[in-house]
């Protein structure tokens, strides 16, 4: 799938749910309370941030390694393939049920 029909599914996944928006200009993202949990990745791969359990499960069923983005490994993300797209709303929306897990970052400011 091209960069742009995937940032288009990427931004009808985010819509439904509130208080989440789409950030980044160049590397989409999504986030809940500073905590990253999915991405448009620049290798045209939508990235979702599961738990451990969870994303180890995903990676063998997709038959996916590590997700790494500038030669680091991203812990947690698992790389959705072109042909589990068709489930990527109830695995978007498993993503956020994570995220709101997570205990906040302090931010910076």
């Amino acid at each position: 799938m091209d960069r742009e029909s995937l940032l288009n599914l990427f931004k009808s996944l985010v819509e439904p749910h509130e208080g989440i928006t789409l950030k980044g200009q160049k590397m989409p993202y999504t986030a809940v309370n500073g905590n990253m949990f999915a991405f448009l990745a620049p290798e045209n791969e939508l990235c979702f941030r599961y738990s451990d359990p969870r994303r180890a499960e995903l990676a063998n069923k997709f038959g996916t390694g590590p997700v790494k983005q500038y030669n680091a490994t991203m812990h947690g993300y698992v790389a959705i393939p072109e042909e589990e797209l068709a489930n990527a709303t109830a695995l978007f929306a498993e993503s956020v049920a994570f995220a709101r897990e997570l205990p906040p970052k302090p931010t910076k400011r």
